[in-house]
């Protein structure tokens, strides 16, 4: 059985559209608006590990891109934890199911889960 979470803001077109995958599917999810809540410090370490490293979380096309440039030229180390605190910076939508996870819009990846 998936047990499947969206991240993203109502803003984002690929949240949406990741949220009308699932549901044209009839699989249930839990929606989390990244706005509202954000990822806890255990979901970010998660998705991480399961992106392959916080590079992967980084949208190169956010608004803040003073936040941006910022996250991209300090050490690797200190770049997890800045993403962590300024979630603006993450890709949308990240999807999880259990320990997998998917940043950006991802069908190909969801088709495998099901």
């Amino acid at each position: 059985m998936l047990n499947i979470q969206i991240f993203g803001t109502k803003k984002s077109s690929d949240t949406r559209k990741a949220e009308r995958f699932f549901k044209e599917r009839g699989i249930k999810f839990q929606s989390i608006d990244l706005k509202e809540k954000g990822l806890s410090k255990g979901e970010f370490n998660s998705v991480m590990q399961a992106v392959g490293g916080v590079d992967a979380l980084i949208d190169p096309d956010c608004k803040d891109k003073d936040l941006l440039a910022l996250v991209t030229y300090i050490s690797a180390d200190e770049r997890a934890e800045k993403v962590m605190e300024n979630q603006s910076v993450i890709r949308q939508p990240i999807v999880r199911n259990g320990r997998q996870a998917t940043v950006g819009y991802a069908p190909e990846v969801w088709k495998i889960w099901q």
